[in-house]
């Protein structure tokens, strides 16, 4: 089953080192970064871990609950945590889920052909509370994953989300935003009193908070 932006994310149940996890119930109300690796003890993965762990209270800021998966067992991934720690200086307190016999990496697919029969690719799903895939990247084995983006992304859907508008190429916190071309003029000037740049009739930027 192909997933696409716009799906509900599948739902599972599984155990991870925060013990059983029921994915809907745990997202409740919440964003998810979903985000899985080849194997514990493993280099990359180790300081992408760690960079989670350091960017708790990003993550929290933004109502988003960071989700680790790997293809080995809760045991393994606590032995791993404490490496995580120790190496990254940092205290990694969100769940790994144990996806040993790669049910979830196949149903999400995450697992790339040619690379290997087991490992997990560096694959990351933001959720948003309805359950909704909004963003899916995939990263090869042998490259970390961009934090900086990844919550850089998390800022733009949510501010699209609550001020229908979209966000420009290498849109940052703060800029201004482009109204939709599905918004006559007439509807964003009531929908945005604080006014509108007009570059062309389909670009038009705006402020929001």
């Amino acid at each position: 089953m192909a997933l696409h932006l716009g799906d509900t994310a599948p739902d599972f149940e599984i155990d991870s080192t925060q013990g059983k996890i029921k994915f809907h119930d745990w997202i409740g109300d919440s964003w998810c970064f979903f985000f899985s690796h080849p194997a514990d003890f493993t280099p990359v993965c180790t300081t992408e871990m760690g960079r989670t762990a350091q960017l708790a209270k990003e993550f929290e800021k933004r109502n988003t609950k960071p989700l680790g998966l790997s293809t080995d067992s809760v045991e393994e991934h606590n032995k791993w945590i404490a490496d995580v720690n120790e190496t990254q200086n940092t205290d990694l307190q969100f769940p790994i889920v144990a996806d040993a016999d790669k049910k979830i990496s196949e149903l999400y697919e995450m697992i790339h052909p040619g690379e290997s029969s087991t490992a997990a690719v560096r694959s990351v799903y933001i959720i948003d509370p309805n359950k909704k895939i909004r963003l899916m990247m995939t990263y090869p084995m042998q490259v970390g994953r961009n934090f900086d983006e990844i919550l850089r992304v998390i800022d733009a859907l949510q501010v699209g989300d609550a001020n229908g508008v979209v966000t420009p190429a290498d849109w940052m916190p703060g800029r201004k935003v482009i109204i939709p071309p599905n918004v006559s003029n007439e509807e964003a000037q009531k929908k945005f009193p604080q006014g509108f740049e007009e570059l062309k009739s389909y670009l038009r930027l705006t402020e929001v908070k």
